[in-house]
């Protein structure tokens, strides 16, 4: 049988679950110490902990559920991607994006994506199950360990496989636990979650202490074609989610993000970029224009950088926050799914 992971233990319950053990409350913060700010991949390392103790730790509990199966390096050594093994076989995806002055982390939710969006590769493999919260916040610790002594993780975005608000109960013990200060110790404004749009969820999250990030994958302003490109738009349309962030803002003070994936003659219109306007009118939002990955799916591909450009100008011409990213990783297949789709493929063969 396979032993607990003991990050799927709530932080509070560390001094509990140490004191059953027969030792005094203290050990959980160094236990906590050698886990988050240590490096600790397994209990024998741990040399300030009592022998016994460290016996009864390895035989009651793990602390690693992920092993790196393929790890690959953009030509220009700033994007990271792992493509992780999960101990029931299955796999899953993140990347680390190395700026100028900061590191962060994507990070995924679930194995597979239930929302079935036709651009995205995760999307195109279906659902699989939810990610617990040890191998969600393992994912975050792998890359930690890997930067070493002098360099951190400045911020944590959940916008890797699946969807996050689907999974909301460990995708938020994993916040909590990477926000903790005897955790991971990361400040929420420094941690993101995107959705695709899951209305009761972006109302439960403003409802939450802790002020993290939402972005939300928007992709269009017109109902009939979100419904075609992020289908969970049949479901909750873009009167009734932009309303929830509207609700979002007003409690918690933040701005919301919206990604806009752009893509040639379908979303990508100057007339588009004036309905994106008149939406969001009012929001005070911060739009983020990102090109379309290298797909299989010739139909959805990146248009000209003029055509990018003269969409920004227009939402900055109608005084729209705006940002138009630029292309990353794409050598290595650091969009969505697509390294786990080339993994699958080779196995399939």
């Amino acid at each position: 049988m396979s032993l607990k992971n003991l990050l799927d233990t709530p932080l509070p319950k560390w001094e509990g679950l140490l004191v059953a053990l027969g030792q005094p409350a203290f050990r959980a913060r160094q236990l906590r110490n050698w886990v988050f700010h240590t490096s600790a991949t397994d209990f024998p390392q741990m040399t300030n902990l009592p022998l016994a103790l460290r016996e009864r730790l390895q035989e009651s509990f793990r602390l690693e559920s992920l092993t790196a199966k393929m790890d690959v390096t953009s030509r220009d050594g700033k994007v990271q991607k792992v493509l992780f093994q999960l101990q029931d076989g299955k796999t899953i995806e993140s990347v680390q994006l190395s700026y100028e002055k900061r590191v962060s982390i994507c990070i995924s939710t679930q194995v597979g994506c239930a929302i079935g969006c036709p651009y995205c590769a995760t999307g195109q493999q279906g659902f699989d199950r939810q990610l617990s919260i040890a191998e969600i916040v393992e994912q975050v610790l792998y890359f930690a360990r890997r930067l070493g002594e002098g360099k951190s993780i400045n911020n944590v975005v959940f916008m890797g496989m699946g969807e996050p608000l689907a999974n909301f109960a460990n995708t938020w013990g994993a916040v909590e636990m990477l926000n903790a200060d005897e955790g991971f110790g990361l400040g929420a404004r420094h941690i993101t979650i995107s959705t695709a749009g899951l209305i009761p969820q972006i109302k439960e999250i403003s409802q939450k202490p802790l002020q993290v990030g939402l972005a939300v994958s928007l992709h269009s302003a017109d109902d009939t074609l979100r419904n075609e490109l992020v289908p969970i738009n049949r479901r909750y349309p873009l009167k009734e989610l932009i309303s929830a962030c509207k609700e979002y803002k007003a409690k918690t003070g933040r701005r919301v993000t919206f990604e806009y994936v752009l893509f040639d003659g379908i979303n990508d219109d100057v007339k588009q970029a004036r309905q994106l306007v008149h939406l969001l009118m009012d929001l005070d939002a911060l739009v983020n224009l990102i090109p379309a990955n290298v797909s299989e799916t010739p139909r959805f591909k990146a248009p000209s950088l003029d055509k990018m450009t003269a969409f920004r100008d227009e939402l900055e011409r109608l005084k729209v926050k705006v940002t138009l990213r630029g292309k990353r990783g794409t050598d290595i297949a650091a969009g969505c799914g697509q390294l786990r789709s080339r993994d699958m493929a080779l196995i399939n063969k």
